[in-house]
């Protein structure tokens, strides 16, 4: 089942700007540990998806979230995944094996003790 909406309300989308630098979304949010984006990208459904059944599966869950449009434009600085509630080994491999789905340089990162 492909990750597109079942009706749009205009048959074509204007492509938008992926200049600049990611102002919201740069930060941990929820989890202890995320996976960032270094660069800009347009990425598609269908890498959301394997990164997130890579996480899941690696965590031994069954998570579910799903993606909303054919696109994400990514800045850099945004917070693309974020895990919690495991240890940082298992954080670091999970999100690891998700950067391999994406096209674009990613880097972990975790939130500081006491913040």
């Amino acid at each position: 089942m492909p990750l597109i909406p079942s009706r749009v309300k205009y048959r074509k989308v204007q492509r938008g700007s992926r200049k600049g630098r990611a102002t919201a979304g740069d930060t941990l949010a929820f989890g202890e540990f995320g996976l960032q984006a270094l660069d800009r990208a347009w990425i598609k459904s269908n890498q959301i998806e394997a990164c997130r059944v890579a996480i899941n599966r690696n965590l031994k869950r069954k998570g579910k979230g799903v993606p909303e449009f054919w696109v994400a434009v990514v800045k850099d600085g945004r917070m693309l995944f974020e895990v919690g509630g495991v240890p940082e080994r298992m954080a670091r491999e999970s999100l690891r094996l998700a950067a391999s789905k994406l096209p674009i340089p990613t880097r972990f990162v975790m939130r500081m003790p006491g913040g």
